[in-house]
């Protein structure tokens, strides 16, 4: 595949402006008198035109208690829990509409295994260093990373990591932080391009219905789904979602408590939740583990309107999408709105009612 370099970011903007070429958005357009309208591939939801050509951001955060609450999380159309060594769990937010946040964070490292569930997404990978595993990877040329420290253990680059910066108000590691404005610099600094790049780039993700998708069409194999307990899948965090029926949203909370954006200190609200089962391994007496991203073998649950599904998915490679499949072989069909992850250790099992 081939790798595109951009001079400045406006003139590449430009041209696909001018070349009415908005990938990153479905083919049905809507319009307004002056500003262009599409529907976002990461929520259905209307963005401009311009927003929808952007490459999204993926933000790796922890789930310490006492790194809470993360800048910017909010943000997230898109949110991956994955769990790592220690027994504790770790975020990675993709975020579309990134260019205006003063600050996000705080940044941690990075695994293997969220390299390529962020690559479907085509993202500037945005971390502060990550494991000795990920060399030949994370320092792969396709791959558009900004870290803080170096790229994996004690080894590889540290790109972009000058416009990183740390707060006074908590320790450290908990106090690493980055900007819109830092990441558009650093970005520029390294050449990364900041449309989405054709050949890497794949705007057919979810499926989300036209109207509301209550899961009523599933009859009996629709599960009543009000509290999400994922306290088996991340023990630590035991994180849960509760579905509020007024906004028709899940709220999701971290250590018992709401998980909140420091920006905004709402708390964070999903219209989707899957938990993706997931085949996994330990890969030294650290605990390190990986999981087996690309798999067509293994099933999971879709959550939405306070209902729940059984489901299976599949991914084929690491710039293809992941596919989402009910118990008939049909593609689900995603609500409109953001969508949390939770990738779950085959055998650790979700509980719900």
């Amino acid at each position: 595949m081939k790798r595109w370099k951009t001079k400045f970011f406006s003139v590449v903007l430009a041209a696909v402006m001018s070349a009415g070429f908005f990938m990153g958005a479905s083919l049905d357009a809507e319009a307004t008198a002056d500003v262009p309208v599409v529907r976002s591939v990461y929520t259905n939801e209307p963005v401009t035109a311009a927003q929808a050509t952007l490459r999204p951001i993926a933000v790796m955060m922890p789930t310490d208690k006492v790194a809470q609450p993360s800048y910017g999380i909010g943000s997230a159309d898109v949110l991956y829990e994955i769990m790592e060594e220690g027994n504790i769990s770790r975020q990675m937010a993709i975020i579309s509409n990134w260019q205006g946040l003063p600050q996000i964070g705080n940044l941690r490292s990075c695994r293997l295994y969220y390299i390529p569930a962020a690559k479907e997404w085509d993202p500037i990978l945005i971390h502060f260093g990550g494991v000795f595993y990920m060399q030949g990877t994370i320092d792969a040329p396709d791959v558009n990373n900004l870290s803080g420290t170096y790229e994996y253990g004690v080894g590889g680059a540290a790109p972009g990591s000058g416009y990183f910066y740390r707060t006074q108000n908590r320790k450290a590691p908990h106090n690493a932080y980055i900007s819109a404005d830092g990441i558009q610099k650093a970005c520029a600094q390294l050449g990364y391009q900041l449309t989405v790049r054709e050949g890497y780039y794949n705007s057919k993700h979810f499926t989300f219905a036209e109207g509301v998708n209550t899961l009523d069409q599933y009859g009996g194999q629709a599960a009543t789904a009000n509290v999400i307990d994922l306290s088996k899948v991340f023990s630590y965090t035991k994180s849960s979602l509760t579905y509020d029926p007024v906004s028709g949203l899940y709220l999701k909370s971290l250590h018992g408590a709401p998980q909140k954006d420091g920006l905004t200190g709402q708390q964070i609200a999903f219209a989707n939740v899957i938990v993706q089962n997931t085949t996994w391994a330990p890969l030294d007496a650290k605990g390190y583990l990986n999981f087996q991203m690309i798999d067509n073998l293994q099933d999971g649950y879709y959550f939405t309107k306070g209902k729940a599904i059984h489901i299976r998915w599949a991914k084929t490679s690491d710039y293809t999408p992941t596919k989402y499949y009910d118990d008939n072989g049909n593609e689900i069909q995603l609500n409109t709105g953001k969508t949390y992850i939770a990738v779950a250790q085959a055998g650790k099992q979700v509980a719900f009612h």
